[in-house]
């Protein structure tokens, strides 16, 4: 029996859901949002199957998924928690860096979280990121608890339930309030 040799199943059932909230978006007329390939170099493949199983990253992926929602370019990372509280180490330097970059050129960046012990997926945009980012560049905790999150970033349901995560709703509420401010 071999060893399994690789962590890259880890959050894919979580892509699989935004791929088919994306795909359903699409669908609807809603948004056009793609997911941005990691770029890899195989090492070891499995000539029975013709599987990779063993690989390394070519280069720094910035985010997981970019597009556009009614005309506004849109981009996010989608990250998976298993506990309550969120390390930041799920979050590197040049993702920030991008996000930041891409907002200054007019777009929404934001992170969509998915904490899979309690089965609930939280919008949270850039600028909430960097608050949590920053405590942990200036010697703070490099973590947050889910305490600690803006109540009304929580994703709801769907109503007619079509959309996995129908993380658009939130991001109206957080563009309202934005308009707002």
């Amino acid at each position: 029996m071999s060893t399994w040799k690789t962590r890259g199943l880890r959050g894919s059932t979580l892509e699989e859901m935004v791929n088919r909230t994306n795909e359903r978006y699409l669908e609807l007329g809603l948004a056009l949002i793609q997911k941005i390939p990691t770029p890899i170099t195989p090492i070891e493949i499995d000539k029975a199957s013709r599987h990779i199983t063993l690989a390394y990253f070519d280069q720094k992926s910035t985010v997981d998924y970019i597009g556009a929602v009614q005309g506004l370019p849109v981009c996010f990372d989608a990250k998976e928690c298993a506990s309550e509280t969120f390390a930041l180490a799920n979050v590197h330097p040049h993702q920030i860096t991008f996000m930041e970059n891409f907002e200054e050129q007019g777009g929404i960046a934001f992170f969509l979280i998915y904490y899979s012990g309690k089965d609930v997926f939280y919008y949270m945009p850039l600028k909430d990121m960097l608050v949590f980012w920053n405590r942990g560049e200036q010697g703070g905790r490099k973590s947050f608890r889910i305490e600690e999150l803006d109540e009304r970033y929580f994703i709801g349901t769907d109503e007619d339930r079509t959309i996995l995560i129908p993380y658009l709703k939130t991001m109206n509420v957080y563009l309202e309030s934005m308009e707002e401010e």
